[in-house]
């Protein structure tokens, strides 16, 4: 790809990738109402709920970002056999998600994350979950079908929440077939599930999290982040920790830092205008940094598609997503030849 390549030509190329999103799967469940008064019982709002929806979440949600741009999407996960099940499964079908890497068992109950929004802002959540790490039969089961999947895919994601699907032995089965087969693996780690990840193509923590696994105490933040000395050391720890080939760090309001063997970090400035929900902004990131690669661009090309995309949905309410509209419109504010950096 050259540097001069429109937007617009590069999300034509998203659209045949095929993407396997493997992790955590979760329900959204969102409680909208109001409050008009405090409760008698307790100094708590009281809310009178108008409606409620559900959108797919945690490692759903970012195949829900990835179908926004490609036909080709499939999730692999373990859910329970309930009726939270069910309303996931029907959201993604509704999509066009494949549910065929999904493992369910009668004792494991589906991840609910409701959060309860009274005139848009968000009053408290409240979790269903129990961590557990499934049955061995499960992940035989799931590489099983991960074998007959991978010839047909172009990119895995690999989306931790830390909720016990992912294992270190399953998770290094997963890199060795995938290696094998030379596949784009990208990984969205969590520091509360301390993994390996030889071998992937990238791993995305963010700030903290970079610092939590590299074993250092975090630092005070330092801008432009490519002359924090923390947080380039922190890098580069993390590249030979992980033997990995990238280590892409998300930074918030200082944007991305990409790290590559061998080469001097790359730094990509924010772009967003109001933060009024982070949550789901890394899904988002991950979504369009691995695709991108998939697409043939380069990984600081790539770095600058994710940083964008978050960008975007860091100013919407809830688990939310991008249209490659609001892609183009983003890079068009940012600069008038609408291409890609």
């Amino acid at each position: 790809m050259t540097h001069d390549l429109s937007l617009p030509a590069l999300i034509d190329r998203f659209r045949s990738k095929r993407v396997l999103v493997i992790g955590d799967l979760m329900l959204d469940e969102f409680v909208w109402g109001k409050v008009s008064r405090i409760s008698p019982e307790a100094p708590v709002p009281v809310v009178n709920v108008d409606s409620q929806s559900y959108y797919p979440g945690g490692a759903a949600n970012v195949a829900r970002n990835l179908r926004e741009f490609t036909e080709h999407v499939s999730v692999m996960g373990l859910l329970g056999n309930d009726l939270h099940a069910e309303i996931l499964k029907g959201l993604l079908s509704a999509q066009d998600i494949s549910l065929e890497g999904i493992q369910q068992s009668d004792d494991y109950q589906t991840i609910v994350k409701t959060r309860i929004i009274a005139r848009q802002q968000h009053i408290v959540r409240v979790d269903r979950e129990s961590t557990t790490v499934p049955d061995p039969t499960c992940h035989a089961r799931a590489i099983a079908q991960f074998e007959t999947m991978l010839p047909g895919l172009d990119a895995i994601i690999i989306e931790d929440y830390a909720k016990g699907f992912l294992v270190q032995e399953f998770v290094d089965q997963l890199g060795a077939l995938a290696r094998r087969a030379g596949k784009i693996v990208t990984v969205d780690p969590n520091p509360r599930n301390d993994l390996r990840w030889k071998g992937v193509t990238a791993v995305k923590p963010n700030r903290a999290e970079a610092f939590h696994v590299a074993g250092f105490p975090y630092a005070e933040v330092t801008d432009p982040p490519e002359a924090d000395p923390a947080l380039l050391q922190a890098g580069e720890r993390l590249l030979e920790r992980w033997d990995t080939e990238m280590v892409l760090i998300t930074l918030g309001e200082l944007g991305m830092l990409l790290f590559r063997r061998g080469q001097r970090p790359f730094p990509v400035a924010p772009c967003f205008q109001e933060v009024f929900d982070v949550s789901g902004a890394g899904d988002t990131a991950i979504a369009l940094f691995t695709l991108a690669l998939a697409a043939g661009v380069s990984p600081e090309q790539a770095t600058d598609i994710a940083n964008h995309a978050s960008g975007v949905v860091v100013g919407k309410l809830g688990t939310a997503v991008l249209t490659p509209q609001e892609l183009v419109a983003s890079y068009d504010d940012a600069s008038p030849s609408g291409t890609v950096r």
